[in-house]
């Protein structure tokens, strides 16, 4: 059975926080070289979603349950994470969690994750620690464990803010070793800083 990588994407996902991460576990952190996971998509009800930037998006699954060939879900940051439909993936975090599978929550992702309890015992980071307190409330007490970091990876847990889709792609490609760490942070300082440094 192939593993696959669940993106999860409500509506209003932010189309450039996946845009990295999805082809480089599908078709290879370096030209020329295989992907290692198959990619696949997830939204609430498995209806189709359309991104901030307008680009819709059909599902393969809806959020009934974990895949049994889940290994890595992947949570895109974007406007809804603090809705009804949202509620309805903490389940299946909290069980790739339990699971022992990578979970990676970026922006307001990240939030939602500190909203629901997910980040109290794991280094993490996020948009900034106010505003996971702010979502929080009183089921997020990891405050002592926040950095002020574009990504943070803590075992199979990785964080990211919303600006740090890059080093977000990397911590996650190393968390599943995708490739080498060579070559995942080739790929990563070629997408940073392209054929030139400015």
């Amino acid at each position: 059975m192939e593993k696959e990588i669940v993106f999860v994407l409500l509506d209003e996902f932010a189309d450039w926080e996946a845009a990295f991460l999805a082809p480089a576990l599908c078709s290879g952190v370096m030209p020329g070289r295989p992907g290692s996971y198959a990619v696949k998509y997830m939204s609430p009800d498995g209806e189709s979603v359309r991104s901030i930037g307008g680009l819709r998006a059909t599902p393969d699954y809806d959020a009934s349950a974990l895949p049994e060939s889940c290994a890595g879900l992947i949570l895109v940051g974007g406007m809804q994470w603090e809705s009804a439909a949202a509620r309805r993936i903490a389940p299946l975090a909290g069980e790739a969690l339990k699971r022992g599978i990578l979970v990676g929550a970026i922006c307001n992702a990240v939030s939602f994750m500190a909203a629901n309890g997910l980040l109290n015992s794991v280094r993490h980071t996020g948009n900034t620690v106010e505003m996971l307190k702010q979502w929080g409330g009183a089921n997020y007490t990891g405050d002592a464990l926040y950095e002020e970091r574009q990504a943070v990876r803590d075992g199979n847990v990785v964080t990211a803010n919303g600006t740090g889709y890059l080093e977000f792609t990397r911590e996650c490609l190393l968390a599943l070793k995708a490739d080498t760490p060579d070559r995942i942070e080739a790929s990563y300082k070629f997408n940073k800083y392209g054929f030139c440094r400015q």
